[in-house]
């Protein structure tokens, strides 16, 4: 294992729930505001997952006032306060980029708790 790999090692967050792509999740996001720090919630569907290792990183997508919003988060952000799966869905693709141009609902079918 070189040095690169070690320091690496060191800074991947194991507190990250294990979650695919099509799963409903919520983020909480610590906001610095001043002085003071808040967590706000960013809840929606994971549509895309990317890299691995350190950078790895994953888009969540939701509808916010009839305006999609999407919001890309590293997995190993020290931002990140907390992580929770609500759903896990049956996608049959890797990156659900045609949700972007859906008008109206789309639901995704629920996967069973078994893999």
């Amino acid at each position: 294992m070189n040095i690169i790999d070690k320091i690496e090692k060191k800074q991947i967050n194991p507190n990250i729930p294990e979650f695919r792509v099509g799963d409903t999740v919520r983020v909480d996001v610590k906001i610095i505001e001043g002085k003071r720090e808040r967590i706000q919630a960013f809840e929606g569907v994971v549509i895309s997952k990317k890299g691995g290792g350190v950078s790895e990183t994953f888009t969540v997508r939701k509808v916010s006032n009839g305006v999609g919003v999407e919001r890309v988060f590293p997995v190993n952000s020290p931002k990140i306060a907390e992580l929770k799966v609500l759903r896990h869905g049956k996608v049959r693709r890797s990156k659900l980029n045609f949700l972007k141009d859906r008008r109206g609902v789309y639901r995704i079918k629920e996967r069973g708790t078994t893999k």
